[in-house]
């Protein structure tokens, strides 16, 4: 389990929450923050970045964690919240919303990244904190899984888009797709691939 020195983390109690964030770069899809505060009688061995674990692994972890965390919360801004106040300000409601609907509230928030969302919360944020803290690689697992499995969902509804693919990156193919298929409503109309598809098609 991984943890920092003490003095880096600004409490010692029990009910510290990780908070993360996935999504930001896709040009489809919610962008989904999980909030998680682990139990220390019942550690999970094998937490780390979710980016660097494989999706067999993150969804047995993601299992673990809300089989032994004392709290785990999903927090989102649709599509239509990121066209609006931007990506960044969006993952920041993603996360504040992941953290006001823990079932018990913490006391204490470790958030990943340089910031921390506009709240009352005595809250730290830590650069790469999905490497360093468990209860933020908890939350990155939890939010990574739960966004894969609405782009395994979208892909049902539209199977030309390959969602189950790319999960909503830009890759070569999506990017193929919109020109070819058009924009969804699921799409970022302010990404620079959608936006652009929307302008010739105007």
């Amino acid at each position: 389990m991984m943890i920092l020195d003490p003095p880096d983390i600004h409490y010692s109690g029990d009910l510290l929450a990780g908070v993360d964030e996935a999504g930001r770069g896709p040009l489809a899809g919610d962008v989904v923050a999980a909030a998680v505060i682990l139990d220390p009688n019942q550690p999970i061995e094998g937490l780390a970045d979710s980016k660097k674990i494989s999706e067999a692994k993150r969804e047995r972890l993601f299992v673990e964690i809300n089989e032994k965390a004392i709290a785990v919360a999903i927090g989102r801004a649709n599509v239509a919240e990121i066209d609006e106040l931007n990506i960044l300000w969006a993952s920041m409601l993603a996360m504040k919303r992941a953290v006001e609907a823990l079932a018990i509230q913490p006391e204490h928030v470790v958030v990943d990244g340089n910031r921390v969302p506009k709240w009352a919360y005595s809250a730290q944020a830590f650069v790469k904190g999905d490497q360093r803290i468990a209860c933020i690689s908890a939350g990155s697992i939890i939010a990574k899984v739960t966004r894969d499995r609405d782009m395994l969902a979208l892909a049902h509804e539209y199977p030309q888009y390959d969602f189950d693919k790319h999960k909503g990156y830009p890759t070569a193919a999506h990017r193929d797709a919109i020109v070819r298929y058009g924009v969804t409503e699921h799409h970022r109309t302010t990404f620079g691939p959608v936006k652009a598809v929307l302008e010739q098609s105007s």
